[in-house]
């Protein structure tokens, strides 16, 4: 990683944010922020409080606390960039996905929660503004990975949701490597599906650290929780972790 960061903003069928909904965000900033060196801007309260991570001045992931009683658990979700929210809703729908939320418009674009025929979550945004991702800077998401029983199938729906095949190959390509199905958009690999029956499918994210075995010590220190130890993979040393409100996601520093 060098000192000059590289935005990708909202790459149609590509991973574009992430937001993470927590029981409170002041608790989810006293973790995330000293461990990601994040720093915080306020951000649109429409359903409740929300923050905004910045990495070197650009905005990399959300943070938001649902008002009320309700009280979900606390989890990460990713969200795709498209053309058309409303058009790729109806895709969702007809291959056996279901929709939570919306499309909804916002100031800066439209927005949908959905899950695919497994149960996984996931977002689709349409839009620009406040849509900035993946920088080469520790501390922003670089990877995530959708863990499910049968990976090649959920491939099926969300290359058919988000017409991966359709697109141009010398910006975007869908392989098969390290048992993973791998999607890489703008010339990088940012997102993976595998096999893992042991869980309930889910899009895990990845966040880059400096070193994977610190970011460990720290967050058990702020007081998370490891999921699984650090380990070696072909993309860098990783490690997974609970937040202090038992959000799951994981570390890696990439090789």
């Amino acid at each position: 990683m060098g000192e000059q960061t590289v935005e990708v903003r909202c790459v149609p069928a590509a991973p574009c944010w992430v937001s993470l909904l927590a029981r409170e965000t002041v608790t989810a900033q006293a973790f995330y922020g000293p461990l990601l060196g994040w720093e915080f801007e306020p951000g649109a309260d429409r359903w409740g409080p929300h923050v905004r991570a910045v990495v070197d001045g650009v905005e990399v992931a959300g943070i938001g606390e649902l008002a009320g009683d309700w009280r979900p658990p606390v989890a990460w979700t990713s969200y795709f960039g498209t053309e058309a929210a409303d058009d790729t809703a109806d895709r969702v729908r007809e291959r056996g996905g279901t929709l939570a939320v919306g499309p909804l418009a916002f100031d800066t674009g439209r927005l949908a929660l959905a899950a695919d025929p497994a149960g996984a979550a996931f977002g689709i945004w349409e839009g620009d503004l406040g849509c900035a991702t993946w920088v080469d800077s520790p501390g922003a998401p670089v990877w995530i990975e959708l863990r499910t029983a049968d990976p090649f199938a959920a491939a099926m729906f969300y290359g058919e949701v988000f017409r991966w095949d359709g697109r141009d190959p010398s910006r975007f390509e869908v392989r098969y490597e390290h048992e993973r199905v791998v999607l890489r958009a703008e010339g990088r690999s940012v997102a993976a599906l595998r096999r893992a029956e042991e869980v309930a499918p889910h899009w895990e994210v990845f966040f880059s650290v400096a070193g994977t075995d610190r970011a460990v010590e720290q967050a058990l220190a702020l007081g998370g929780a490891v999921a699984e130890p650090p380990s070696d993979t072909p993309y860098g040393r990783v490690a997974r972790l609970r937040d202090v409100e038992g959000g799951l996601f994981s570390v890696i520093t990439p090789a």
